[in-house]
């Protein structure tokens, strides 16, 4: 799978949350070194308002971010599921 049928997944109309997560890599203004950062940064039950934002999102993504949106049921405890919203930022991103 790539990352547009991933997206397609994250966007199905199932009735549940569209939560859209940003994963990059910064600079720690306490440490002056490289940390992995995972942001909510929006939150809708509209697949096409979910599909738009992430549009818009990735059109003007700085290098090193990384969009991706999940379909996110209500009342559930997320980390019971098998897979649940998140991005994997490795060491080597951090180099």
């Amino acid at each position: 799978m790539d990352y547009q049928d991933y997206v397609e997944l994250g966007l199905k109309d199932d009735g549940n949350l569209k939560v859209i997560l940003k994963g990059s890599v910064e600079i720690s203004t306490h440490a002056a070194e490289k940390v992995g950062v995972v942001s909510v940064v929006y939150i809708t039950q509209s697949v096409e308002r979910a599909r738009q934002k992430l549009e818009e999102l990735t059109a003007k993504q700085a290098e090193g971010d990384y969009y991706m949106v999940y379909s996110c049921p209500l009342d559930t405890d997320l980390s019971a599921l098998g897979h649940y919203p998140s991005i994997e930022i490795a060491k080597a991103d951090l180099l």
